[in-house]
């Protein structure tokens, strides 16, 4: 299966990047406002690149508002990964994402979850980009290659 999707412009680059560190710098999402005042165009155009964001599987959005639900591996609501580190807490999306944003923060970090069957808490350490000892299983109840057929359920 072929999928075509127009190519991001500078400015869709641009846009990538304030929805990035905002979640990085302030924990949070921008919001299309936000983000049309950052870089200094329409909230119609970032409508616009936030759906042509979407197409290139770097956001996925609100089915209703057309805002940030997630840009992988963060969350823009809360989710049962919570990754702190430095008195700042981030939402990731899976286990998997959880990990993505210890690398993409750089800093030694804790991810907080609990087990899916058991529902017992789990607490990971990530010091040093290195994962501490862990007794535990993360299982991926959907192949990688059918990620993006409903990423959200994923």
């Amino acid at each position: 299966m072929s999928v075509s999707i127009s190519p991001l412009s500078t400015s869709d680059l641009e846009i990538r990047r304030l929805v990035y560190d905002g979640f990085i710098e302030r924990s949070t999402c921008p919001s299309r406002g936000e983000v049309a005042q950052g870089v200094g165009v329409s909230e119609t155009e970032v409508v616009n690149s936030f759906r042509r964001l979407a197409e290139a599987h770097v956001l996925v959005l609100q089915p209703g508002s057309g805002e940030v639900l997630m840009a992988n591996p963060f969350s823009a609501v809360p989710t049962a990964f919570r990754v702190e580190a430095d008195e700042r807490g981030w939402w990731a999306n899976c286990i998997w994402d959880g990990l993505g944003v210890v690398a993409m923060i750089s800093k030694n970090a804790v991810i907080h979850t609990s087990c899916a069957d058991c529902g017992e808490a789990i607490v990971l350490e990530v010091k040093g980009l290195s994962l501490g000892q862990v007794d535990a299983l993360v299982h991926f109840a959907v192949p990688a290659a059918h990620w993006w057929e409903d990423i959200v359920f994923t």
